[in-house]
């Protein structure tokens, strides 16, 4: 692998509009500036984050950290750039994970994703997650992904609807949330050539 500077960020996946990144800490302060930008934004649907979320020592760990989950094939925690501008210069777009990696008679992972607000409705997550389910079920050999959202979250529910979730049920109480324990709609996709 060729040396790189100090924020370089290699791409892990490319599709028509993004990088899919995961960065280096030392782009700890790109990553922030991502999350304060969408604080507001983000915080009624989000579960309580540590105290020290928005700041860089956090970020700078958390992302040394989640280069070792995916070693230890434990998560994938990747960053959407827009393509079109040097990959250490580009502004951090939204974020996209599969975490809790099971393997054995599992194969199977939870998915998770967010996008800033200045780029909703443009089509961007869809093609982020489109890409990352591809690297899930190819790449990584995983036969099914999870993923949940709040009832009330319309824009989630249709991007998994146009990559092919079928809904599972409703968890009551599933995730603690402002003080108050919400439901979330449970999706699934299955790998191609496995689905009914």
């Amino acid at each position: 692998m060729p040396a790189m500077g100090p924020d370089a960020v290699p791409s892990l996946l490319t599709t028509e509009r993004l990088h899919l990144v995961q960065p280096p800490p030392d782009a700890a302060w790109r990553v922030l500036a991502y999350h304060e930008a969408n604080r507001d934004h983000v915080s009624a649907v989000s579960p309580e984050r540590p105290a020290n979320f928005y700041s860089v020592t956090y970020w700078r760990t958390r992302l040394a950290q989640d280069r070792e989950d995916f070693r230890r094939d434990l998560s994938l925690r990747v960053f959407l750039l827009p393509r079109g501008q040097p990959l250490s210069l580009a502004p951090i777009i939204g974020n996209v994970s599969l975490t809790h990696i099971r393997r054995g008679p599992f194969q199977s992972a939870d998915l998770g994703y967010g996008l800033d607000h200045r780029y909703e409705g443009q089509g961007l997550m869809t093609e982020a997650l489109r890409a990352l389910c591809d690297y899930a079920f190819t790449v990584m050999g995983l036969h099914r992904l999870q993923a949940n959202h709040l009832p009330e979250n319309q824009r989630s529910a249709a991007v998994l609807e146009r990559l092919g979730f079928q809904v599972e049920g409703l968890a009551r109480g599933l995730l603690l949330i402002d003080g108050q324990w919400r439901d979330h709609v449970l999706n699934a996709l299955l790998a191609p050539g496995r689905r009914e």
